[in-house]
């Protein structure tokens, strides 16, 4: 039997909308108007309105204008979570820029491709990271960098202007250029996709304010306008957080409670005094919070609802969490190239762990067969994902040939393999064919085999995510050394942390005399990855 009819929309009440109309609006004008005096933003002991937010948005647009930004040039934001990045975020789309989005965690290689790629001339960037950015400035084509500190410095820093500084720069005038939502690109969501370096996705407006009206749609009895808190620890360069903690908490007027980084005390401390209703996290943050022994004592009670993604959350942790918090967990799949969200387990349907659950309003899915990609499968057999909705990207910025090969007929080919069943629920098999996910952050294997490869005593290397009952996930490398050579573990490990992210750099090293091969030659990764999940099974039996 195949799914071509959508099966999955028999869950919906009659309430929610099975296709919906994209409003072409301007989601914090809309909520500044709405809810001027509502908290917007919590930062530590830093609390923000929205008519403040808006205000500074407004300035921070005109700044950048008046350093001469037109309409369509990209501007990096290269921030941990804090006030600035929202400000400059919705102050780069007023001014009709698109936003270039920067993992603070990044080295200078991996930073220059992506100033390089999207052309982005001006970089709002954190204090300390200037040195990451110094070391590669000159190779790209960047002009200006605006950096951002706590507390906020009082001086300029060679070879930045401050935030303080560069908003002092506004005229007061910002002239928003007219945007087609459908064709105009917002946001470049760097992903590295299924195949060589990372790609920037480009998001439009339209792709943004769908995704958001579509996960507000869906979860519409959940939320309390005007009222909700958002715990957002999610990383906002992530598409995830972007999505699911800045838009829609501005969508629904809802105060975001930010943390920079996720660190189980000051994430307890924060819960007990901000007491958020909303978690949205990926699985190692519940897994943390569920194994505090006195998790209970800093009114973790406060939260209701927790959207998980970004990786398979394990059923058991599920429910530890859920029995200690008294929240629900509902599991979702999305990918940067659909602004995320495509599924997610309903609140008002059956919850099927393991499941990502069903399409999103508008969201048309199918399993189709590997070889061809034309083919649909029956239900229950395995195949790739692909998927359609508002919300898919326009392509990938720059790369005509990649994004044909990702776009065909109207649906995005997702190289994720998945199964669907007869209610519509979607299963992931495995992920992105060789990606790694590890806490949460998308790890490509071919990014850390090019640095292991410039080693001077390497002569091949693999790498490959081993399972991790914390991380998920933990990056692997498996090398043979070049005849004569030798290099400790210890010393290759120092080696990747100094020449990728941390988050990137393997955690384990294996030296082998040789690697297994197909008989043309490939190093076979896959089985590489069957033996280490076969290792971990034998230890966990």
């Amino acid at each position: 039997m195949v799914a071509t009819e959508k099966r999955w929309l028999k869950h919906y009440p009659e309430n929610i909308s099975k296709e919906i109309d994209i409003p072409i609006q301007q989601m914090l004008k809309d909520t500044a108007a709405k809810f001027p005096d509502n908290e917007a933003i919590s930062f530590f002991t830093r609390k923000m309105t929205y008519r403040e937010v808006l205000q500074l948005s407004i300035a921070f647009a005109s700044a950048l204008q008046a350093n001469g930004l037109k309409k369509g040039d990209r501007v990096a934001i290269m921030l941990p979570n804090c006030p600035h990045y929202i400000i400059s975020y919705y102050g780069i789309l007023m001014a009709g820029g698109i936003v270039t989005q920067v993992n603070p965690m990044l080295v200078g290689r991996e930073l220059s491709h992506i100033l390089n790629d999207s052309g982005a001339e001006m970089i709002v960037i954190f204090e300390p990271l200037l040195p990451v950015l110094q070391q590669v400035e000159n190779e790209t084509p960047v002009k200006k960098a605006i950096s951002v500190n706590f507390p906020e410095s009082a001086k300029d820093v060679a070879p930045a202007v401050t935030f303080e500084a560069f908003m002092s720069q506004a005229t007061g005038q910002v002239k928003e250029p007219n945007i087609n939502p459908a064709e105009d690109v917002a946001v470049l969501q760097y992903t590295g996709g299924t195949t060589g370096r990372s790609k920037g996705a480009m998001l439009t407006h339209r792709n943004l304010v769908a995704n958001v009206h579509q996960t507000y749609r869906y979860f519409e009895s959940e939320f309390n306008i005007g009222e909700d808190r958002v715990l957002t620890v999610i990383p906002l360069f992530h598409v995830y957080g972007m999505t699911s903690c800045m838009n829609l908490s501005i969508y629904t007027g809802a105060a975001n409670i930010l943390l920079p980084r996720f660190d189980l005390q000051e994430v307890l401390e924060t819960i007990k005094r901000e007491q958020p209703t909303t978690f949205p996290g990926v699985p190692t943050m519940y897994i943390a919070i569920t194994s505090h022994p006195e998790a209970e004592k800093y009114g973790i009670n406060s939260i209701r609802t927790c959207n998980s993604g970004s990786a398979p959350m394990p059923v058991e942790s599920m429910r530890a969490f859920e029995k200690k918090t008294g929240a629900v967990i509902l599991e979702g799949y999305g990918l940067s190239e659909t602004s995320p969200t495509t599924h997610c387990n309903p609140v008002f349907a059956e919850r099927k762990p393991g499941s990502v659950g069903i399409g999103i309003p508008s969201t048309d899915y199918k399993i189709v067969d590997l070889e061809t990609g034309t083919k649909e499968l029956p239900i229950g057999e395995s195949g790739e994902i692909i998927i359609k909705g508002p919300q898919v990207m326009k392509g990938y910025w720059n790369m005509p040939e990649e994004t044909e090969q990702a776009l065909r007929d109207g649906w995005l080919y997702t190289g994720d393999i998945g199964k669907m069943d007869e209610d519509g629920y979607l299963y992931i098999i495995d992920r992105k064919k060789d990606m790694i996910i590890a806490s949460g952050y998308n790890i490509y294997p071919r990014d850390v085999e090019e640095v292991i490869y410039e080693h001077p005593a390497v002569q091949e290397a693999v790498v490959v995510g081993v399972p991790d009952p914390y991380r998920g996930e933990t990056v692997k490398a498996v090398i043979v050394l070049k005849e004569g050579q030798s290099v400790t573990e210890e010393e290759m490990l120092d080696y990747c942390r100094q020449h990728l992210a941390a988050y990137k750099a393997p955690k384990l090293i294996e030296f082998r005399k040789e690697l297994p091969k197909t008989a043309v030659g490939k190093i076979l990764r896959r089985t590489i990855k069957e033996e280490e999940r076969k290792k971990y099974e034998q230890q966990q039996s």
